[in-house]
């Protein structure tokens, strides 16, 4: 799986656990994009999982890399509409401040800048509000982040550029 990533200019990464709500939009939407979406011979969408940490890490020690990485997932502020779909700006963190991280080891925010600055990959972080993140076991997006799941292919498509109908 990690060569095929590298092989590919532009990566989608969707992250996150199926199993617990509203954390499973990253791989709803990978499984979206395949299924209702074209994508070209130099594009890879992939289902992280809770694995995207130590793909990272992987990554920073290779030394073949692609240009850009999109990741999809999923966070919970409280000022945010259930649903609502923004881009996490990496630049917005000073040196030294952490940017936070799930539970499902997602890297900080000042990890991922650091990244992207160490290997010249381009990070793009497309985030969802979850409705609702459980404790226990419970599958199924909430209705307003499975509502945002096609727009996430729609915005991809747009980032990305021709070739993705």
């Amino acid at each position: 799986m990690i060569q095929d990533i590298l092989d590919n200019p532009v990566v989608i990464l969707g992250c996150g656990n199926i199993l617990f709500g509203d954390d499973g939009f990253g791989p709803k939407v990978i499984e979206y994009l395949e299924a209702h979406f074209s994508l070209p011979e130099n594009v890879l969408a992939q289902d992280m999982g809770t694995g995207l940490r130590d793909f990272l890490f992987d990554l920073l020690l290779s030394p073949v890399k692609p240009k850009r990485i999109f990741i999809l997932d999923t966070i919970n502020q409280p000022r945010r509409k259930a649903g609502e779909l923004f881009e996490v700006d990496l630049g917005q963190f000073l040196p030294g401040k952490s940017g936070g991280s799930s539970g499902h080891q997602f890297p900080s925010l000042h990890q991922l800048r650091e990244l992207g600055a160490l290997t010249g990959v381009e990070l793009r972080i497309l985030v969802v509000q979850a409705k609702e993140i459980p404790e226990t076991i419970k599958p199924g997006l909430s209705p307003e982040v499975q509502e945002a799941v096609p727009k996430a292919c729609h915005w991809l498509a747009a980032e990305i550029g021709t070739g993705i109908s």
